[in-house]
């Protein structure tokens, strides 16, 4: 009996400086600010595609801290079926390497991370492949799951659903699975099991972050009618933070280091392009929360916790 006190003991021990041990946030001034503002705005977003490095960090950040909008991206695999630049670890292993390095990159464009079961198996061909690879079902369940559990006003996803065989499978498969979650995820007919953990849930919009890379050049890109897309000025320079938008994506997408991205950024006006897919239509163009209370007053009561943020950050002292 006395013996397994002492395992106890020690074994508390060692916990407690292991919890010790870590390195204490210390967020400055400016970062307690940014923080109070982004809890009064309670507007969200959820970026979908296939492999880390696949999200645009621009847009990510963005959303995070321009809109101050809880952002996150749904990687769909931990990409172990890439290739490896700074070592010699494949296959699930590297899958190791590519989760943490998604980690450290929300770390910091300010957004959230959330993953599907999707086995990364290398180039597929076209989406039927992936698919069937993937087992469809568990994986569209696996999407299902992240819209009714993140709960996003806005839903984007960084490739076509329309281009079958045009890319990769992986690709062209996240954007399928995610067009139809879309209303899957608000029917409880729908993976029942799930909804002793979460509820149904609608987002309002879906759109498709399209660019240049999709019409085949830059040329044929400045050249396309882009009337009916939503337009996101997405070159902020935050002042307070002294970077733009563009050098904090570029730092982020830096973290995808076993894979040889690294970038110093720019500063400039910079655009990016969504295609609404499925919600009501916008008639401001660059607000995709458009008709969406993404304030307190959207949760029962909760005027008076908006009120008192918006005091606060009024009267906040750097």
């Amino acid at each position: 009996m006395l013996k397994t006190k002492v395992t106890i003991l020690v074994l508390l021990a060692f916990s407690m400086q292991s919890v010790w041990a870590q390195k204490p946030a210390k967020p400055t001034s400016v970062e307690i600010y940014n923080q109070i503002q982004k809890l009064n705005f309670l507007g969200s977003v959820l970026y979908i595609a296939a492999h880390p490095d696949d999200e645009n960090t621009r847009l990510i950040s963005y959303l995070a801290n321009d809109k101050k909008a809880r952002t996150a991206y749904l990687s769909l695999t931990r990409g172990d079926g890439g290739q490896n630049l700074i070592g010699p670890q494949l296959r699930e292993l590297l899958g190791v390497i590519r989760t943490q390095e998604l980690l450290e990159a929300r770390k910091i464009d300010g957004g959230e991370q959330l993953f599907s079961r999707a086995n990364d198996f290398g180039f597929s061909k076209n989406p039927d492949e992936t698919l069937s690879i993937w087992d469809k079902q568990q994986v569209l369940s696996d999407v299902v799951w992240a819209i009714r559990k993140f709960q996003p006003d806005v839903i984007i996803n960084r490739f076509d659903h329309r281009s079958p065989g045009t890319t990769h499978g992986h690709h062209t498969s996240s954007a399928i699975l995610s067009v139809e979650s879309f209303n899957l995820a608000n029917d409880p007919a729908v993976f029942p099991e799930q909804l002793k953990y979460v509820k149904p849930w609608q987002a309002k919009r879906q759109f498709f972050n399209t660019s240049w890379w999709f019409y085949g050049s830059q040329e044929k890109f400045d050249a396309a009618d882009k009337t009916k897309l939503t337009t996101l000025k997405t070159g902020t320079y935050y002042t307070n933070l002294g970077k733009s938008n563009q050098e904090i994506a570029a730092l982020s997408r830096s973290s995808h280091q076993s894979q040889g991205f690294g970038s110093s950024g720019s500063r400039g006006e910079d655009v990016d392009y969504l295609e609404l897919l499925n919600g009501d239509p916008l008639s401001n163009k660059e607000n995709i929360f458009e008709g969406i209370d993404t304030s307190w007053n959207r949760v029962a009561g909760g005027k008076a916790i908006g009120d008192f943020i918006s005091k606060i950050a009024m009267q906040y002292d750097f």
